[in-house]
């Protein structure tokens, strides 16, 4: 896995999402067609685990978590830029997500959650804010974000 093949990965789940809002139906049908242990959920979990180890994903740290933005918002990848986390029982810093989030949770200790979602999808909806918290164990998030943004707040 390269990050090209990794841009290319998540551009298939990307262009499936242009001009859908960011809701709970938008959850609903995420966590319906691209389930946790489906098809897709085990190549972009087996991807991250993969870029994690071989150093090209959450190459920073800070506060107990690993991090990196991947992408930002690119044409390939439908105007969302590709984070993704390594958190370990921590609440990370907060903040705000102008235009929504797009989370895919990918559990590395069974029963690990991200905000109390399971593995899977959430979606926050635009100008909501949260403080990022995985609880139970570890896990990688993947965070898709309209046109990169996001803005940390001092809440």
């Amino acid at each position: 896995m390269t990050p090209q093949d990794f841009q290319r990965l998540v551009a298939g789940v990307t262009e499936q999402l242009v001009d859908r809002p960011l809701d709970d139906e938008l959850a609903r049908w995420l966590n319906n067609t691209l389930p946790a242990g489906g098809t897709t959920f085990r190549e972009l979990a087996d991807a991250c685990r993969d870029g994690v180890a071989a150093g090209w994903l959450c190459n920073r740290e800070g506060g107990g978590i690993r991090y990196g933005r991947i992408f930002k918002a690119l044409p390939d990848t439908h105007g969302f830029s590709v984070d993704v986390v390594d958190m370990k029982d921590i609440a990370g810093p907060h903040h705000v997500h102008p235009h929504g989030e797009i989370d895919l949770i990918m559990p590395l200790t069974e029963g690990a959650t991200f905000d109390g979602h399971p593995a899977g999808w959430c979606v926050y909806g635009p100008g909501s804010a949260h403080r990022p918290t995985v609880a139970n164990g570890q896990a990688l998030v993947l965070y898709l974000l309209p046109q990169g943004a996001i803005e940390f707040t001092p809440a």
